[in-house]
């Protein structure tokens, strides 16, 4: 077990003294009206992360005027008087909690608003430079009166913040927004005060700074900075170092270091891909040039992060996601159960993409997420005997939600192992996190007393070990598609999750026959363990149904593991050498040692028909119903199993 000493140590940030080392780092919600006002639901959210024991509770972006930039509904924002109560009822449910909140305020997207030509409003940046969404249509420059008017309307908002009762307040500086184009010389190309030296490139947020200080007073004020944007000619973190005296000699009592641009969004959204402490350079770059204390960010887990404070790296420690899919961090570690801290499988399937979708927050392993109002599960009215049948995600969420509405619940797997599909497929070193769910499961269904796992047990239709139960839930998962190619039943052919779990029987060189998620990830693995390997996929781009930003960060990889990629083209015949395959360049055989097939799956619906002609209500979730990504079929589960 960590000694999490450092982490549970107090820490000052001007006036305000935070109980531990842990900040919830900003993330939006859309958990708004569509006017931008908070709503309970959005206050019950923050208030569970301070329930939880997190040090300080970041809100997510926040809107302090309209009139340059535009605010789609659901967003949050600041902009008026009328919105204070709503932050105020989160501050309110954040202190009752015993937790101190910071608001973070947004000066605006200027050039990566999306919403510009849907909304009708021209772009405006920091100067003429493309429209990131459009990049044939150029930004407007922001007028000096403009720019006054935005840094009046900040100061107006941090008043309102501060009447609200907010602790903490956060400028939103980085990713390439608003306040981070006039900060850059690669958008800033003003040749005014507000542009040229690092000292002008810093005058809008100096004073920005200032009017949030003057109408906030006692306020600690943090500001969220990428340190280095990651693409070309972006700002390096020379250039980042050039801009800390100018913050400081302006106030600023904190500031989050962090990487990423929309030219480089999976570091804004780090994906599974990118590993633990994906961004700690960006702390180490400025920790020995500052007198302002710092906060690391960037797929850190609570072990991690305690041992970057006892190594002297960083004063706090930054989770966002994690703080997602399990809000009580700090009180799990306080009471030594850091083994019942539920992993984020930094998926961003729920949380990013449903920001992207203009949906509310959701999480992949955590479905409570967004419905907080809702309390804790509770027992049921009626208490069945329910029969799960399959071990996956769907079964261990249904099983956990199930126990403990305090139904008696048994478990059969055909194997001698939990975690299903999710055991193979979570092979790779890239998917630790995911790996991790299963053990997570493990221990919670051991704290259910009411909860049963029966190892080798398949169970069929007339089973003895339905008898008098009131409930049947069939998860057992999907089939491997296998179509009808000459040579796929040859002995040099492997499907993709025995690949996953008999490496040895991979060889040097290998062909992966589909590439969706499944062959990708394999291939990936397979590459960075020092194999040759091949993607072949039919359509026009591998993993298309994937989260784009996820995709920045999975294409990147399988280019420098030198996974060679052949779309739209078809494996026609596998024979002795390797696959036969057409495509652009005609009919040809690609030669290897191993051939996979990752051809994708089908819904196991046998059983499930099979038992429905029994008298006991059946249930199917997860693939069996519908081939879907892990979260799916976990919110699924819980769902159902709430509802029992």
């Amino acid at each position: 077990m960590t000694n999490f000493g450092a982490l549970l140590e107090p820490f000052t940030i001007g006036n305000v003294t935070l109980p531990n080392r842990l900040v919830m780092l900003p993330m939006g919600t859309e958990l708004c009206g569509e006017d931008g006002r908070s709503t309970p639901a959005e206050a019950a959210y923050y208030a569970a992360r301070a329930r939880g024991g997190t040090g300080l509770v970041m809100t997510g972006i926040t809107f302090v005027s309209s009139e340059f930039d535009p605010i789609p509904p659901g967003l949050a924002r600041i902009d008026t008087d009328a919105h204070t109560e709503g932050i105020k009822a989160i501050a309110d449910a954040v202190h009752a909690e015993g937790g101190l909140l910071a608001l973070q305020l947004t000066m605006g997207l200027g050039r990566n608003n999306q919403y510009c030509e849907t909304l009708g409003m021209e772009p405006r940046s920091s100067a003429e430079v493309p429209w990131f969404f459009d990049p044939s249509v150029t930004c407007r420059p922001l007028a000096v009166d403009e720019i006054a008017k935005i840094v009046a309307a900040s100061g107006e908002a941090a008043r309102r913040a501060h009447e609200a009762g907010v602790d903490v307040i956060d400028i939103h500086g980085h990713t390439g927004y608003l306040v981070d184009q006039f900060m850059s010389a690669c958008w800033n190309t003003r040749t005014d005060q507000y542009g040229g030296s690092p000292q002008n490139r810093a005058r809008f947020l100096t004073e920005v700074l200032a009017a949030v200080k003057a109408n906030a007073p006692g306020r600690p004020v943090s500001v969220r900075l990428s340190i280095n944007h990651r693409f070309p000619g972006g700002r390096t973190v020379e250039e980042t170092r050039a801009l800390l005296p100018f913050m400081e000699t302006a106030g600023v009592d904190l500031l989050l270091c962090d990487d990423g641009s929309y030219e480089a969004m999976d570091y804004v959204f780090p994906p599974y891909y990118l590993g633990d402490e994906c961004m700690t350079n960006a702390v180490d770059g400025v920790k020995e040039y500052t007198t302002m204390p710092v906060v690391a960010c960037g797929n850190i887990t609570p072990t991690s992060g305690n041992r970057l404070l006892e190594e002297g790296r960083t004063d706090l420690v930054g989770i966002g996601r994690g703080l997602i899919a399990d809000p009580d961090i700090i009180v799990k570690i306080v009471a030594g159960q850091e083994e019942r801290i539920r992993p984020c499988i930094r998926c961003n399937q729920l949380c990013v993409g449903n920001a992207f979708m203009g949906k509310a927050l959701g999480c992949a392993v955590n479905p409570a997420v967004s419905h907080e109002l809702d309390g804790p599960i509770a027992t049921a009215d009626a208490l069945k005997r329910i029969a799960i049948i399959g071990a996956g995600p769907a079964g261990l969420e249904a099983a956990r939600v199930a126990g403990l509405r305090g139904h008696t619940v048994d478990v059969y797997e055909k194997s001698n192992r939990l975690g299903g599909v999710l055991h193979p497929a979570a092979t790779p070193d890239f998917k630790r996190q995911l790996r991790q769910m299963i053990s997570w499961w493990e221990g919670e269904l051991a704290l259910l007393p009411t909860v049963h796992v029966h190892f080798e047990t398949e169970i069929s239709q007339g089973a003895p070990q339905l008898a008098g139960v009131d409930e049947i839930i069939v998860a057992v998962g999907s089939t491997p598609l296998s179509p009808p190619i000459p040579g796929l039943d040859s002995d040099n052919v492997i499907e993709v999750i025995d690949a996953h779990e008999n490496p040895a029987k991979v060889g040097h060189s290998v062909v992966v026959c589909g590439g969706g998620l499944s062959g990708a990830d394999l291939a990936l693995e397979l590459a960075q363990a020092g194999r040759a390997v091949t993607l072949v996929e039919m359509a026009d781009a591998i993993a298309k149904d994937m989260l784009p930003l996820n995709k920045i960060s999975l294409d990147a990889r399988l280019s420098s593991a030198n996974v060679t990629i052949l779309t739209g083209t078809t494996v026609t015949a596998v024979t002795g050498e390797g696959v036969l395959v057409s495509g652009p360049d005609g009919e040809h055989t690609l030669t290897c040692d191993t051939v996979v097939t990752a051809f994708g799956v089908a819904p196991a619906t046998h059983l499930v028909a099979q038992l429905s002609e029994s008298t006991t209500p059946v249930r199917a979730v997860g693939d069996c119903v519908e081939p879907r990504k892990v979260g799916d079929a976990i919110n699924d589960a819980y769902n159902l199993a709430a509802a029992l």
